[in-house]
Parts: C-alpha cells; sequence; structure tokens
C-alpha cells in the first residue's frame, strides 16, 4: 500500500471496477483479472482499460496481487469502502425471520445461546459466535440449595436474566432441608438485585464478624453462597460451525487450519475480539489489520451486542474469511441481536421460581 487515495476522490469509473472486483471475489474466492471484469460489460471498457484502473487501485491501497502473474484481491481498506458506501444490504428474508423468531422462543437462556450461535452459522455458512455473560456479573434472581446426599448440596442459581448456574458442593457438616430452604428464601430476599460476585464479597466480610461466629445459621448461610456463588468472572464463548470454515477455499493450507484453531482455542482473545466490536453500539466490521486475530488469519468479524432492557449480557457474531457476504451477513447479525434480546426480555420477565 503506498498511496491509499482518499476515497472522495475515486471517481465513478474507480469505484464502480472496484465494486466489481469485490463482488466477483466473494462469489469466486479466485483473484480477479481485468478480462473477468471486461466480460461483465457493465461499463464498456477494454480490458486494457479496466486494467490500468486496477493497477491504479492497486497504488492506491485497495487492491493487491497475491502472486505476479495472478489476477487482484481486495484489501481491508477496500472491504470497509464497499461496507460503508457501496453495497446494497439486504433485508433478512421473510422466511429466514420466521424461522429465526420460531427457534429463538424455546429453552432457557443457556440453551437460547447455543441456538442463536447455531443459526447464525446456519444461515451465513460462517462460524457463529456467543460470548455469554460471566455469571459473577450477573443479578441474583434466585438460588436454591437441594440436598442430594450426606453432606452434598446442589446449588442453583438463577440470574435476573435467566442464565443458571448448576453445582454441587460440599458441606463441612448435613444440613436439614428445612434449614436450606430458609438459607435460600434469606438470600433471595436479602441480595436479589444484586451480582453475585457483589453478594459474595458482602458475605466473605461477614465471616470475620463475631455475630457470624455465634449465630450457626448464618454462619451456615455464609458458607454455603461463599461456595454456591464462587463462580467464573470470565465471559463464556459458544461456538458453531467450525466445519463450516473447514469447506472455504481459503483454509486449504493446512499451516493455516492449524493457526485457525490454535486462535479459537485462546477464549480470552476471543473474547476480548468480539467486546471490543461493540463499543460504540451498533454492528462492528472487523477486517485484517483492524484485530489481532483477523489479521493473523485474514479473517473478519462481524458482531453486534445482545441485551435485556439498557443492561448489555453480551455480544454474538460472525467470524471467517474476510471474503464473506457482507450485504447478507450485517443484517443478519443484527437481526439476530434484536431477536436474541427480544427472547431473552420475554422469557425472563416472569417472577423467580416458587420457593420450596
Amino acid at each position: 500500500m503506498t498511496d491509499l487515495r482518499d476515497h472522495g476522490k475515486l471517481s465513478a469509473r474507480d469505484r464502480e471496477i472496484l465494486k466489481d472486483v469485490i463482488l466477483t471475489y466473494i462469489l469466486s474466492a479466485e483473484p480477479v483479472s481485468s478480462r473477468s471484469v471486461s466480460k461483465h460489460g457493465k461499463l464498456g471498457l477494454s480490458a486494457a482499460s479496466i486494467r490500468n484502473v486496477m493497477a491504479d487501485l492497486e497504488e492506491w491501497g485497495y487492491l493487491m496481487q497475491p502472486h505476479t502473474s495472478a489476477g487482484r484481491v481486495p484489501t481491508a481498506v477496500a472491504y470497509h469502502l464497499f461496507i460503508g458506501s457501496m453495497m446494497e444490504a439486504r433485508a433478512v428474508p421473510a422466511k429466514e425471520r420466521r424461522y429465526i423468531q420460531e427457534n429463538l422462543k424455546v429453552g432457557g437462556a443457556d440453551e437460547l445461546m447455543g441456538t442463536a450461535s447455531h443459526l447464525l452459522s446456519e444461515l451465513s455458512s460462517q462460524m457463529g459466535i456467543v460470548v455469554t455473560p460471566a455469571m459473577g456479573e450477573t443479578v441474583l434472581k434466585a438460588v436454591d440449595f437441594i440436598p442430594v446426599s450426606g453432606r452434598k448440596v446442589l446449588c442453583i442459581v438463577v440470574s435476573s436474566t435467566g442464565f443458571i448456574d448448576n453445582k454441587v458442593i460440599e458441606t463441612e457438616e448435613e444440613i436439614p432441608r428445612e434449614e436450606l430452604v430458609r438459607i435460600s428464601n434469606y438470600l433471595t430476599e436479602s441480595f436479589g438485585g444484586h451480582t453475585l460476585r457483589e453478594i459474595r464479597e458482602r458475605l466473605l466480610r461477614l465471616m470475620g464478624e463475631e455475630r457470624a461466629q455465634m449465630d450457626r445459621v448464618l454462619a451456615r448461610t455464609i458458607e454455603l453462597a461463599r461456595t454456591g456463588f464462587s463462580v467464573g468472572e470470565v465471559p463464556g464463548v459458544v461456538v458453531d460451525g467450525t466445519s463450516m470454515l473447514l469447506s472455504k477455499p481459503e483454509l486449504s493450507d493446512v499451516q493455516r487450519v492449524r493457526r485457525m484453531f490454535e486462535a479459537f482455542a485462546d477464549k480470552a482473545r476471543l473474547v476480548k475480539i468480539l467486546n471490543q466490536c461493540i463499543q460504540g453500539g451498533g454492528v462492528r466490521v472487523l477486517i485484517g489489520e483492524d484485530s489481532e486475530l483477523t489479521s493473523e488469519l485474514d479473517f473478519s468479524v462481524v458482531a453486534t451486542a445482545y441485551a435485556v432492557g439498557d443492561r448489555p449480557l453480551g455480544t454474538l457474531g460472525i467470524l471467517g474469511p474476510s471474503r464473506m457476504e457482507y450485504e447478507k451477513v450485517i443484517p443478519l447479525v443484527t437481526f439476530l441481536g434484536e431477536t436474541l434480546s427480544q427472547a431473552l426480555a420475554e422469557t425472563f420477565s416472569g417472577e423467580p421460581p416458587e420457593r420450596r
């Protein structure tokens, strides 16, 4: 990239040829030659004239030549220009809208995350990713402690947005069921509306107080909550459609496939990149040098936030080779984010489950 001419200085002919190259490359995955552009006949120009324009576009940083004798392919700058001012975004077809809405009507919050990831992959033929909230940062709606056997107790934590965390914990002594019910009710009524991290910190401070040492029930409450609310502070990641990417021509190289799997194994980096996408709201697109991951793999990420009311919960998006159908993918991600937010709000707008 030696010039990178201002977008506004591109002539109508420059833009039309660049758009043709981008659309042709998205469909074919093969470097585009001036001859193939001239065959489309949209501008009535000779292959030689188009070749000169493509050479200028390469000099200005919009096209690159992967091999000496090959045609040219778009750069990240070209894709951003295409997304910003050239593409004609397609509305999500009515049939797909209904399909998404019907599938996101069923299941709890955790199941909805998996469904959303699958729908993103299925309808885009790319990889679908959903970042779920860190359980420690979710707001408590209800908690139940249920005796399992001996000193083992099942702790069920339900967040205000319906995410459920189950774990079996072991207590210092066996606790009667009736007392577990009282503790469950106390924690739900006293701490509902606070994050699990806040609740755990408040209860840990109580451990050193004399009252906790004297009050057996309070001591047991602190013990159960300290263990039961010991949840991860890092968001989870639900991924679907890795097999979709393996069929892409860009991933015919074994080394590149290995790098892809190594990158996807680093969940923390995926979360960081996807969360970077939603800064400023709306749908964000990262291409090439926009992030470490997309640069490393020559991939793109199209992502948006999902929320319940004014409270953002996480991010969802599509990840795949930069040669993706942005005209289709961007509206799809937008609609899925809106539909998932609505599904979560509707599913978990009711009262907490009846106390045992």
